[in-house]
């Protein structure tokens, strides 16, 4: 018997002894699909054996199948190192996304989208409605969530999406490209059967998916006591419902109603002829949400053309125009404030039914009828509380090349993406909040202007071959906005710029953000013999918003990939049964962010005192002229390798370093400045990545099919600036989430339990109470945990037999901490099921200690729990340590069945193919411990603390069914 073994040197510690493995050429056995091409960097395609970094694909239909409103969430679980992070105010709220961790302590930190070629804004959240770039997440009153680009997006329109998330994958992006990219590649007209037309229609539905643990057994009063007529309280610590003889109602099921949202898809795709294809589509999505009088609609219109023409076809173009017409009316607002009537809903007694409160409400200027005098009934903010936006967005390129010959060719693509959004909101009299107005107009363009050149030719001498491309890049975005807002209407109800009283009540505001970067980039290869690749990029910007001497940045990379298995065979002529494909890849790069407009010198801004008087004041921040680039090194080593021709492995390591951070580092107010702007801080991410994707079984008219991905992070900061050791991400009251040296990105402080802190005394970790026996805060704030994951994972498994498919995806978080604002409002009320343990509401003595002159001693006081959950709950979010939950959460997040009808049943009708099809999305939370509070509620969501959540609307689950005619 023959044996071979073979060591391989680029892993010294790795044989491959393989009894009878390897076998000569001549076997005529299936090898992988090495030379499988991909789309890359500005639509270079590839061969994916050329790569020298992670790369991964998601192909359109399974974003079609997850039928989420908002594409962006379709990508949950799909992707190693991906994360996404939602906002929780209904079907229009943003999503974002995350690659590899947080590398800027200030910037949005989401990876560049590129639709086509032409990069697409992603903003998210909020709008900025002055020009220092800050958003209003008002722990209280926050601007309303407008959405993400990305959710403008129709799915159906996506033939595969590519994440480039190293350096090196994205590097010829620059500073752009510095937090991964996301490639969106469309669909182009293909040669079909038929007519080439295909039409789907679906209906869902949507329900709560998670509710907060309450109480099931006490309503309405005090101290075990119901409220007496005309009481301000609004408090369940009253009396058993049971015992009162009053009925338990869940409001929340009462309130909310059952969403339906229906999409409607009608494309043409068709080979025009001879190198002329076509691709239209229009897509119509109406969501009515869960939350009464909410609404969110969309349009999509495509057209896109491709054709090769002249002689001997050395011509090549595209033609692409995509309108996107978007109308959300009555967008939930978050925070504690008035403005939020999620918190009446769920904080209200439930011994009261809140469907008694409906009747009268539904209409604008009356009277708010609600629990208490001065409260505010839902239905009537629901109904008297608007608002509404309506956004038009065109994206438009060109892309146009000529090949001069067989090793030769030049390209131009130009592409816009440009939006107008109008919005207002009206609050009508009849309740305690004032009668307002607001109206604002926003118009946004981003034009790219790129030319390249490019030759590549096989061997150039001997077995080796080689490419290079040059290219040069013009980008120009500009947003200018105005805002205007009052509540002093002189006349109520008449909601004009021009009624108002006086000048003190209006706040005007104008943004004008305009940036402009200027580049030249290259990139090259080099290759030997088909199976080892040399990879290098390098880009040179120039941005308008450093100084002159500043503004030109350099960022290389280079990468490489060593195709084994190839290699073997070409070099002595073997092949492997087992081992039937093997990569070994490893990059390093160096991208980055430059600062945004207006961030650079010291101006002042004009205002209006409250006599009408024009006022010149200082910006808050004190800006440097002398700032340079942030600078992001990554490094990366990876292996991919298919064994049996049928399972696939991919492994990666990842380590990035941010430095020179540009952040805004707080300063003595006294100085006439909150903060000023510097270039300093260090921050890495390090991890693993792993996708395993393999046919468990395949035989016959049976496949079932494996997809799974594994990513572990560790975020550490290195340096803030100098003696400086904690810098301030966001803060909400006692509860600051920071960048501090030695910690991971977004560590999370707050006030604890006031505990015995000396550990030789026999009282060590006790407890200290008041001598009334109630737990104390302490009076400084602790570390009490951080934001990031640990771990996140997908699998998704995928049946199919004869015309019957079968998927699920099973998602999952592991580690990271968030502070739940929704628990502390609940606890404070007594509906929180911890107020009632058991369902009763005994008193009890704390095993704790009082502290008397240095002394400690046994806590003998017995509480109600009124008192101990009122200490608790102190201030605005009482103490922090009692609402810090584990995000840990593991769901049953998907699951799709389907049913293609033989196209046997067709062959006399215009009909091609019919498939219906059923998905259910967050179908079950399988693992989690925050008390029915979904860890993926995000309050702030456009700034990097994400681990804060905040009376946020509750999560749904989805029913929708599909119906898909091709004709």
């Amino acid at each position: 018997m023959n044996r071979t073994i073979i060591k391989i040197g680029l892993l010294p510690s790795v044989f491959f002894c393989l009894n009878g493995v390897y076998a000569q050429r001549t076997d005529s056995i299936k090898t992988s699909k090495i030379d499988e091409v991909v789309v890359t960097a500005y639509g270079v395609k590839k061969e994916k054996k050329a790569l020298g970094y992670s790369f991964q694909d998601v192909k359109g239909q399974a974003l079609v199948d997850a039928k989420e409103t908002n594409v962006t969430n379709a990508l949950v679980g799909k992707v190693a190192g991906l994360q996404v992070i939602k906002g929780g105010f209904g079907p229009a709220s943003s999503s974002k996304i995350n690659l590899r961790g947080f590398n800027s302590f200030k910037g949005d930190n989401q990876p560049l989208i590129v639709v086509d070629g032409v990069p697409l804004s992603n903003s998210l959240g909020s709008k900025p409605k002055q020009n220092d770039g800050y958003f209003n997440n008002d722990f209280w009153n926050p601007d309303l969530d407008m959405g993400n680009g990305l959710g403008d997006i129709n799915a159906d329109d996506i033939e595969t999406i590519s994440v480039l998330k190293g350096g090196a994958a994205s590097a010829l992006y620059g500073s752009r490209g510095g937090n991964g990219v996301i490639l969106i590649t469309t669909k182009t007209g293909k040669k079909r059967g038929g007519l080439g037309i295909t039409y789907s229609t679906s209906l869902g539905f949507e329900t709560i998916f998670m509710k907060p643990d309450m109480q099931k057994s006490f309503g309405l009063g005090l101290n075990g006591v119901a409220n007496l007529p005309n009481s301000d309280n609004s408090s369940s610590w009253g009396p058993s419902i049971e015992s009162s003889g009053k009925q338990r109602y869940d409001n929340l099921d009462n309130f909310f109603r059952t969403g339906i949202n229906s999409q409607h898809t009608l494309s043409f795709q068709e080979n025009l002829g001879e190198g002329t294809s076509l691709y239209t589509s229009a897509n119509y999505l109406n969501d009515n949400s869960q939350i009464p009088n909410s609404r969110f609609e969309r349009f999509n219109f495509m057209a896109k053309m491709n054709s090769t023409f002249g002689v001997n076809k050395r011509w090549t173009s595209e033609v692409k125009a995509q309108y996107i017409s978007t109308k959300a009316q009555n967008r939930p607002s978050g925070g504690r404030g008035d403005g939020n009537y999620y918190a009446n809903i769920l904080l209200m007694p439930q011994d009261i039914d809140i469907r008694d409160y409906r009747e009268g409400q539904t209409q604008n200027d009356v009277k708010s009828r609600w629990i208490t005098p001065n409260g505010i009934n839902p239905y009537w903010s629901a109904y008297n509380s608007l608002n509404a936006d309506k956004k038009d967005r065109f994206l438009l390129n060109g892309y146009l090349k000529y090949q001069f010959n067989d090793w030769l060719s030049a390209d131009v693509r130009l592409g816009t993406d440009f939006y107008a959004l109008n919005a207002d909101a009206k609050v009508w009299t009849g309740s305690s909040r004032r009668n307002a107005y607001a109206t604002s107009e926003e118009k946004f363009y981003e034009n790219n202007y790129i030319a390249s050149i490019t030759a590549k030719k096989e061997n150039l001498f001997g077995k080796w071959g080689g490419s290079v491309s040059v290219y040069g890049q013009m980008m120009e975005s500009r947003t200018k906005a105005l805002y205007f807002s009052t509540q002093n209407l002189i006349i109520p109800n008449v909601f004009s710029v021009t009624n108002t009283s006086d000048l003190a009540g209006i706040a005007n505001n104008e943004v004008d953000f305009w940036k402009k970067i200027n580049s030249v980039f290259a990139a090259a290869e080099i290759n030997y013999d088909g199976y080892w690749f040399i990879n290098a990029t390098a880009r040179n910007d120039w941005s308008s918003t450093l100084a002159i001497e500043n503004r030109s940045y350099f960022y290389p990379s280079i990468s490489t990939s060593l195709v084994v298995t190839e290699m073997l065979n070409k070099l002595n002529g073997t092949t492997s049964k087992v081992l039937t494909f093997a990569k070994l890849r490893a990059a390093y790069a160096i991208t980055g962010n430059s600062l945004n407009p207006y961030e650079l010198y010291n101006t002042y801004k004009l205002a209006a005192d409250p006599n009408g008087q024009a006022v010149l004041g200082r910006k808050k921040i004190l800006y440097n002229s002398n700032l340079q680039a942030e600078k992001l090194k990554t490094f990366e080593v990876g292996a991919d390798l298919k064994f049996f021709n049928r399972v696939s492995l991919d492994v990666s390591y990842f380590r990035n370093n941010a430095t020179g951070q540009l952040i805004d580092l707080p300063m003595n107010p006294l100085s006439g400045y909150e903060a000023k702007k510097i270039s300093s801080g260090g921050l890495r991410n390090s991890g693993i990545e792993v996708v395993l994707n393999t046919d468990v079984f395949k035989k016959d008219n049976f496949v079932w099919n494996v997809n799974a991905n594994f990513s572990k992070l560790k975020s550490t900061i290195d340096k803030i600036d100098g003696e400086v050791l904690k810098y301030p991400l966001s803060g909400f009251d006692n509860v600051t989430f920071f960048a501090e040296v030695g910690r991971p990105f977004g560590a999370i402080y707050g006030t604890k339990f006031l505990r015995v802190e000396d550990s030789s005394s026999p009282y060590f970790g006790k407890l200290i109470v008041g001598e009334n026996g109630l737990p104390q805060a302490t009076a400084e704030q602790y570390y009490l945990g951080d934001q990031n994951p640990r771990a996140l994972f997908g699998f998704t498994n995928s049946f199919s037999y004869k015309n019957f498919g079968l998927s699920f995806l099973i998602d999952g978080r592991i580690g990271g901490k968030f502070y739940s604002s929704t628990q502390s409002a609940l606890q404070k009320v007594g509906l929180a099921a911890d107020t009632a343990p058991g369902g009763r509401r005994d008193n009890f003595v704390l095993d704790a200690v009082v502290q008397q002159n240095g002394t400690y001693t046994s806590n003998t006081k017995e509480v109600t729990q009124q008192d101990y959950w009122a200490a608790v709950t102190a201030g605005n979010l009482g103490i922090t340590e009692q609402n810090i939950y584990d995000a840990t959460n593991i769901r049953l997040r998907n699951i799709q069945v389907s049913y293609s009808f033989p196209k046997s049943i067709f062959q006399k009708l215009a009909l091609q193919s019919a498939k219906v099809s059923f998905t259910a999305n967050n179908v079950w939370m399988i693992y989690s411990k925050a008390k029915g509070i979904d860890p993926e509620s995000v309050f702030a969501i456009n700034s990097n603390a994400v681990g804060f959540e905040n009376l946020a609307f509750p999560t749904t689950r989805s029913y929708l069914f599909t119906v898909t005619l091709g004709f």
